[in-house]
């Protein structure tokens, strides 16, 4: 008996929904679908679905069953691609992205890991929406902690700054924020989550706590890259991940915030920025994502040990 095949068959009718869409998707008779389930059945010595003419449900049994099994296939192609060693890892692969991390961070390593993997054809997908891997065929997404589905298998993979920075001209303007307890007096350019118009907070921990600054919201925006235009260019205090700071920091345009001194006692860390790298389930992490993983995880280490401090380094 092909109890693989069988528990396949039975993963393949729990997701689709029914035994004709499974057959469907097999190449086989919706007959010889049922018959496999039944033999299954047999096996395990449990009903695993309650099936009428109309409708079909996992019983208790087979929802515990389903849920032991359904990761039974994905694992069963690891280690055949575990056991083949193959060097060099071919076909499609489709990465999702913040938009600012994307354009700033990623792009800008593509090239190279194609050099490294010429055998992967890359897609790139770079939006601050929620994206569905299984329906739009992502393989891997690269998400901030705030964005994280309890759904996705995630794993962090670096941790980049956020810089509270302002341009010289509004500083002089409105004077400079001390503590993050003075946001609330400033002129503040604020991120809104395209989806759910939640603001992005903006965290801080003191002494071991964390807590969120009160902000005056005088802009408010869904693109990163258009907050810091309207920061650099005298709207105010924004704060941006370092990736996206740094050039307008380095070029004048921008002057950072909040500097580290042991003898201000309001001082407060900016609250990091986590990057996870996220799959559907454990299965999914075959030898394209591995190797993309892997890369971008060591060319991220890479960058930040070739720029240490280089915010903290300026003053106001």
């Amino acid at each position: 008996m092909d109890i693989l095949g069988l528990i396949n068959g039975f993963i393949r009718v729990v997701e689709t929904g029914s035994i004709a869409a499974a057959a469907r998707a097999q190449g086989v008779s919706a007959a010889a679908v049922s018959q496999g389930i039944a033999r299954l059945e047999t096996h395990v010595g449990v009903r695993l679905l309650s099936r009428t003419t109309r409708s079909m449900a996992l019983t208790e049994s087979g929802a515990r069953y389903y849920a032991k099994v359904r990761h039974i296939p994905g694992d069963i192609d690891l280690a055949s691609q575990a056991a083949t060693l193959e060097a060099s890892p071919k076909g499609r692969l489709c990465v999702a992205t913040t938009a600012a991390f994307g354009r700033h961070v990623l792009a800008p390593l593509m090239p190279a890991f194609k050099a490294a993997y010429p055998r992967i054809d890359i897609e790139l997908i770079g939006t601050d929406r929620p994206v569905d891997h299984r329906l739009e065929g992502v393989d891997v997404s690269i998400r901030i902690f705030a964005q994280l589905d309890d759904r996705l298998v995630a794993r962090r993979i670096a941790s980049r700054p956020f810089v509270f920075c302002a341009s010289p001209a509004y500083l002089e303007r409105a004077g400079v924020p001390r503590s993050p307890e003075d946001l609330k007096d400033h002129a503040c350019v604020v991120f809104r989550y395209p989806t759910d118009g939640r603001f992005l907070p903006w965290g801080f921990v003191r002494n071991g706590l964390r807590f969120d600054a009160q902000v005056n919201p005088a802009f408010v925006c869904d693109d990163i890259d258009m907050l810091a235009q309207i920061a650099a260019n005298g709207g105010g205090i924004a704060r941006l991940a370092s990736f996206v700071a740094q050039p307008l920091i380095d070029s004048g345009r921008l002057v950072p915030l909040f500097r580290q001194d042991g003898r201000n006692k309001a001082y407060a860390e900016p609250e990091p920025m986590d990057l996870y790298a996220c799959v559907a389930e454990r299965s999914a992490l075959n030898a394209r994502v591995r190797a993309f993983i892997g890369f971008i995880e060591q060319a991220l280490e890479s960058q930040a040990s070739a720029r240490p401090g280089a915010v903290m380094s300026l003053t106001i």
